[in-house]
């Protein structure tokens, strides 16, 4: 099934929408998001990407990212892609934005503007099989070191979210969780 994003300009302003695919073989700047989930413990949850992703398959990101649909919130999108992805939704608030251009693999692109969410999480995970072959919890200093030591087992815009704003994502607990 084909899926529209929302193409954006430099101030996240909507100025148009574009099959996705497409949006990713000639680079367009269109509205993303990434979710980061954090458990009592301090530890992140992290998906390995399924094998069948038409990009980075098979490499480990962060809990959750997509794109919201047109007249969607991006908030919205965001739990929606928690249930999709993870089987799951928690309250997530806000930690920054994040904009970046990235070549991937098979002649694509990220050119996102990226609303990057933090929510907290305790139950069970029910990954989709067709978006995620495993999961872990793991801490985040661990992980910041693996992405050092293996850094092609993870997807490219987690690497830069890990290795650039860490400490935007994973020091910044005394924010207030929106509800919606």
């Amino acid at each position: 099934m084909s899926e529209t994003v929302i193409l954006v300009n430099e101030k996240d302003e909507p100025i148009g929408t574009q099959e996705k695919l497409a949006a990713h073989l000639i680079p367009q700047r269109h509205r993303a998001f990434s979710v980061f989930v954090f458990n009592s413990a301090g530890k992140t949850l992290i998906q390995r990407r399924a094998l069948g992703k038409y990009h980075s398959p098979g490499l480990w990101a962060n809990s959750c990212c997509g794109h919201p649909r047109p007249l969607e919130e991006t908030l919205s999108a965001a739990k929606r892609r928690l249930t999709e992805e993870i089987g799951f939704t928690c309250s997530l608030i806000p930690l920054t934005t994040v904009c970046y251009t990235l070549k991937l693999e098979k002649d694509l692109w990220e050119l996102e503007y990226t609303h990057v969410f933090k929510g907290m999480y305790e139950g069970k995970v029910f990954p989709n099989s067709e978006e995620v072959c495993e999961v872990k919890w793991i801490d985040p200093q661990d992980l910041r070191q693996d992405i050092l030591t293996h850094s092609t087992h993870y997807a490219r815009w987690f690497r830069l979210y890990i290795l650039k704003y860490f400490d935007v994502i994973f020091k910044s607990a005394n924010q207030k969780v929106l509800q919606g």
